[in-house]
């Protein structure tokens, strides 16, 4: 029997995370490691002690900003991010594997966090009609290496 490689796991508990999440729009996970470790989890959703959108607005989603996104959501990589950093866990040099391309801003973070690999299933800028992967272009554009996971 072969073995799954820990890209495989990484990935398939991102995708089940994303399953946790409220938002009735999307549905992201992301699992941040550091060599073959579990560092941090996340899932897109609104912060802790607000409302779960699935349960207050199950049939359009929370209201939107001004930019058309969700007011209220955090999205999976933030939340990972968040997580490990108010447990004071390092992540410098890690790896992220999320299952939709970060956002620009989230792309910023990652940057900023030291994050040096990004795995992703799904395009966010194929999900939200946009021409490119803004998020993707910045990464690559200093040195963060990113891969489309396609199995």
């Amino acid at each position: 029997m072969t073995k799954p490689s820990f890209d495989d796991i990484y990935m398939e508990l991102a995708e089940k995370l994303a399953l946790r999440s409220h938002c009735v729009k999307a549905q992201v996970g992301a699992v941040l490691t550091k060599d073959t470790r579990i560092v941090s989890l996340g899932y897109n959703g609104p912060p802790a002690g607000t409302h779960n959108c699935d349960e207050e607005f199950p049939e359009t989603g929370c209201p939107r900003d001004s930019k058309g996104s969700c007011s209220l959501a955090l999205h999976a990589e933030q939340n990972a991010i968040l997580y490990a950093t108010k447990n004071n866990v390092g992540i410098q040099d890690t790896t992220l594997y999320v299952t939709l391309s970060p956002c620009i801003a989230c792309a910023r973070v990652i940057y900023t966090t030291g994050i040096k690999k990004v795995y992703y299933k799904h395009s966010y800028a194929n999900f939200k009609g946009l021409p490119t992967d803004e998020g993707v272009d910045f990464l690559k554009r200093f040195g963060v290496e990113v891969i489309r996971y396609d199995k």
